[in-house]
């Protein structure tokens, strides 16, 4: 077994000098022409093969490429020092593309094959606009790096196309790909950092597009060779290092391409192509690359921007919600405790404890009354005012590991020393199991008898477990618990003006008296209603198990689900203090999690909501539900057959009207179908006064309700 690299031995590979290899890939030419003359200096590759010449040395490039593009390269070389591309050169019945960069007194001319049949510009831009609006209808970020895979490949026309994401820690994460049925699946598969070392990141910035057509050439050098390094950092056909080449025959491709992903002017990730045989990626088929880069990294830009300002609003309603139950009781903030399964839901926690005075009240799952007392007196002496938060508790707080299984995520609050009102919430070990391409401590990069680096030769899937973390608290949680400890002070300072104004508090009372009666009467209907939904589910249930007849059972199945969608909107009515609204939101996560349930838990993955806020009222909430169980049901019945598949659901409001899509990734276009489930949706749809459409999903069907709000 090869011994893992020493950080020396990494630090070296971070320091080989890849951007001066004095070669060229040799399916190109490099012309090294003087800036003033445009006369040749060097060159590397096969220039009487290509350009038909035998003598280029101090020759003009007018006489090699003719005039025209000569004057090309001249206008670069005066007016955009980055360089670019000049041109098409017709010869020997090829198509050669030209492009030309400035590098210090010299002018490189890269030739390399172009496309065959060169693509109209109406063509290139016909296939991004395309792929830019498949982007944009992406419901959520893991659909569209599944999407991006799919259009890089149809672009390259590469053999594996991976959306390759890199982590705080620099290892990458295979988040999308799109493959030939023939090779194995990399998704979901991590790569060591050291695969890709410091100075060819800070390459893949600069340089948005990175091409290997046969990963076993040999490098053409530069003729005469020059007296000192010649940087290529900037050049497409710059010869690429024999440890990197080692690594890509060690994984079995034959050629390769990557696009990078830019966000923010930070590298984010790249678009990893694979091929089996050789393949050429012509500079026409770049730029379109390049383009479609940019797009993506702009949707991957708002949908995380979306992403984290729904799950703020969602947290800010939470605690809006907590906060005034609080306000609104007599006691204040002494209520707090009543409420913990709220606080729970607030911090998206496993556990929470409120520690008031000398007393600890919990919630959920959190640590032995002893251990909460010693994080107690954590929280005191390390709080500053704000928000203390970690996934990995043994990090922070000596002897944490004795309770890591339930605390090994800690988020935590002080409102106020004396009298002592803190909130401490609490995230359970969450035991991860990581695929690597391949052993990441013993492979990557390992050091060879000599003591030199050479690149890993497995890439088989090896796995770690990964023990006293927690899930990550995020930006928004966090803001949410800053928020509530606010909400909580100004709720203490509020009571004690309000403690002397007596006289005032006086008038109020007749009015806290029927608010209390009202409460007690909506709490004594509710309870009466979900007893005589639950009977009536049972009833149904009994019955269904009776009958064996699908066709008989069908509108008793249906009846089932009819009461399901009534109850949940019913038990969210009673949660707030709206009676005639719904948040429609979170009724839709409510339902699927029902649905989720009643299908199976290996579901609990394939069903996912992407929800932007809206209200509705609770007749169209009750409809909106049960059109979009049927449309989950239809899913998983033709779709996928009742095995597990995908299904996505999404809201958004704009306008007045509310659209809601039920998307699954099944085989083939499934439409409007005739029986009772179709007719019912039908009577449905007209009582909501919208529109029921079926769209191709390109894999599988979206169906789209679009209807008022009001």
């Amino acid at each position: 077994m090869t011994a893992a690299p020493t950080p020396e031995q990494i630090q070296a590979c971070d320091r080989e000098p890849i951007h001066i290899p004095g070669a060229i890939q040799p399916h190109g030419v490099l012309l090294a022409l003087d800036r003033d003359s445009l006369t040749v200096r060097m060159a590397a590759g096969d220039v009487a093969g290509l350009l038909g010449v035998d003598a280029w040395l101090g020759r003009s490039m007018g006489a090699l490429v003719g005039d025209e593009l000569a004057a090309q390269a001249a206008a670069i070389s005066n007016s955009r020092p980055a360089g670019g591309f000049i041109g098409v050169l017709h010869r020997g019945g090829r198509n050669l593309d030209l492009s030309a960069t400035v590098q210090g007194d010299l002018v490189l001319l890269e030739i390399e094959p172009g496309l065959e049949r060169p693509m109209a510009g109406s063509q290139i831009l016909a296939h991004l606009e395309a792929a830019a609006a498949a982007f944009e209808r992406c419901p959520g970020l893991k659909t569209l790096y599944d999407r991006a895979a799919l259009e890089f490949r149809r672009l390259t026309g590469f053999d594996r196309v991976m959306i390759y994401r890199f982590g705080d820690d620099d290892a990458g994460e295979v988040v999308g790909e799109d493959r030939a049925h023939h090779l194995k699946s990399f998704l979901n598969h991590r790569f060591p950092g050291s695969d890709i070392p410091r100075q060819a990141r800070a390459l893949y910035v600069r340089n948005l597009v990175r091409v290997i057509p046969d990963c076993a050439y040999a490098p053409a050098p530069l003729e005469p060779a020059p007296e000192g390094p010649l940087d290529m950092s900037d050049l497409a056909l710059r010869s690429v290092s024999p440890v990197h080449m080692q690594y890509m025959r060690n994984m079995g491709v034959a050629a390769s391409a990557s696009v990078s992903i830019v966000k923010d002017g930070r590298l984010w990730g790249l678009v990893a192509c694979h091929h089996d045989t050789p393949r050429l990626l012509p500079y026409e088929i770049r730029a379109a690359c390049r383009a479609l880069a940019g797009g993506l990294a702009r949707q991957i830009k708002a949908k995380e921007e979306a992403e984290t300002w729904r799950e703020k609003l969602r947290l800010r309603a939470l605690g809006d919600d907590l906060a005034a139950v609080l306000a609104q009781s007599d006691v204040g903030d002494q209520a707090l405790e009543e409420h913990a399964a709220d606080l729970v839901a607030l911090g998206e926690a496993d556990g929470v404890a409120v520690f008031r005075d000398d007393r600890i009240e919990t919630a959920g799952k959190t640590p032995p009354h002893t251990a909460l007392a010693m994080l107690r007196d954590w929280l005191l002496d390390v709080d500053a005012g704000g928000v203390i938060a970690t996934d990995r508790s043994e990090s922070a707080f000596p002897g944490a590991s004795a309770f890591k299984s339930w605390a090994s995520g800690l988020m935590g609050v002080v409102i106020e020393r004396s009298p002592l009102l803190a909130v401490l919430w609490t995230r359970a070990e969450e035991v991860e199991v990581v695929r690597w391409a391949g052993d990441p401590y013993r492979t990557a990069k390992a050091a060879g008898g000599d003591g030199a680096l050479t690149p890993r030769a497995s890439f088989d899937a090896w796995t770690e477990t990964v023990r006293g973390r927690s899930r990550p608290w995020s930006s928004s949680q966090t803001e949410a618990a800053l928020r509530l400890r606010q909400d909580l002070l100004d709720l203490r300072r509020a009571r004690r003006t309000a403690e002397l104004n007596s006289q005032l508090r006086a008038t109020l009372d007749d009015k806290d008296d029927l608010l209390r009666q009202k409460d007690f009467l909506l709490r004594e209907v509710n309870h009466r209603v979900q007893n005589s939904l639950a009977l009536a589910a049972g009833f149904l249930t009994i019955q269904m198990k009776a009958i064996e007849d699908p066709a008989a059972r069908a509108p008793l199945e249906e009846a089932s689900r009819r009461l399901t969608a009534v109850g949940l909107v019913h038990r969210r009515l009673y949660r707030g203090d709206q009676l005639e609204t719904v948040s429609l939101d979170r009724y839709l996560v409510e339902l699927a999690e029902e649905l989720v349930e009643s299908l199976g838990q290996e579901w609990a993955r394939m069903i996912r909501v992407d929800a932007a806020p809206a209200t509705v009222s609770t007749d169209k909430a009750v409809t909106i539900g049960l059109v979009v169980t049927e449309l989950v049901i239809n899913a998983v019945k033709y779709a996928y057959g009742g095995r597990p598949g995908r299904v996505d659901i999404g809201l958004t409001e704009q306008g007045g009207r509310v659209r809601i899509s039920v998307a699954d990734q099944g085989g083939g276009k499934q439409g409007p179908r005739v029986g009772f489930g179709s007719k019912m949706m039908d009577a449905m749809v007209r009582q909501l006064a919208g529109t029921l459409a079926y769209h191709d999903n390109s894999p599988g069907v979206r169906a789209e309700l679009d209807a008022p709000a009001g």
